[in-house]
């Protein structure tokens, strides 16, 4: 099954990383975001993505084309330019990873109509190429085939915008520093959609958050996985100290392929 990521957005609120790349390549812990999204699906079994280029694609397309060499202990011969690969270094091997062309100025529905013609299943998974989570994909595809709708988007806890107090009289008994909070749900990504979404699609200027998942949901045809767990979007430099914090932890939570440490994994 394949599974597309939407990695074609200018990333404005992160200027001070996305001035030199796309959003998708910012790192965590020395691998680009990106890589740790296609983990997690990687994770379960989807191993067939499709990128939505874009803003910067040259620097996704250049990671991909370099990624086994950069990961492979390798005797080269500088006269023929003959490689003879030892030991591979990574477990992506599985991987298969169509880069799609999408447009600097694209929106999310106009990049996700741009790549229907490379998709050949009823249903397909949809991601954007900047937020993380423990999201159990299988869990999230079995619940969109049992609820028979067009459209399933993953329901996530948002993170306060600011730190939580718990008082008693003048004393601070708990603070927590921007927690999800208990109450309310926003779109978390992790999409599963049938063909038919694509009817709803009209132009490069169609904002997938928008109109059509709006008329999705007037119609009854937008179903919600409710996910309690982790999830994290990396939409400032907070967020982007915050994850990579998390990730030196040696337990970041959405490492659900492994309890990694320091310094494993593909670069």
């Amino acid at each position: 099954m394949k599974v597309v990521i939407l990695a074609g957005g200018l990333g404005t609120r992160l200027r001070e990383e996305t001035d030199f790349m796309p959003k998708p390549m910012v790192e965590i812990g020395h691998r680009p975001i990106l890589w740790h999204i296609m983990k997690i699906y990687s994770h379960y079994g989807f191993d067939d993505f499709i990128l939505c280029l874009g803003y910067k694609g040259d620097a996704i397309r250049d990671y991909m084309l370099q990624y086994d060499i950069r990961n492979t202990d390798f005797t080269i011969d500088l006269g023929t330019k003959e490689i003879i690969r030892h030991a591979v270094l990574h477990n992506e091997r599985s991987w298969r990873v169509t880069l799609a062309e999408t447009g600097l100025h694209t929106l999310t529905g106009g990049r996700l109509k741009r790549i229907a013609n490379y998709i050949d299943e009823e249903t397909f998974m949809v991601t954007y190429g900047d937020g993380v989570g423990d999201v159990d994909i299988p869990a999230v595809l079995n619940f969109h085939r049992r609820a028979g709708r067009i459209a399933t988007v993953t329901g996530v806890r948002p993170v306060a915008r600011f730190g939580e107090l718990q008082v008693s009289g003048d004393l601070v008994q708990d603070f927590r520093e921007k927690p999800q909070v208990e109450e309310g749900w926003i779109n978390g990504g992790f999409f599963v959609f049938s063909r038919q979404v694509f009817d709803y699609i009209e132009a490069d200027d169609t904002v997938l958050e928008r109109e059509p998942l709006a008329r999705l949901a007037a119609e009854g045809q937008l179903a919600v996985y409710r996910h309690s767990g982790y999830w994290r979007c990396l939409d400032t430099v907070r967020d982007l100290e915050f994850l990579n914090q998390e990730w030196a932890s040696l337990n970041a939570p959405w490492a659900v392929w492994e309890k990694h440490s320091v310094g494993r994994g593909a670069k």
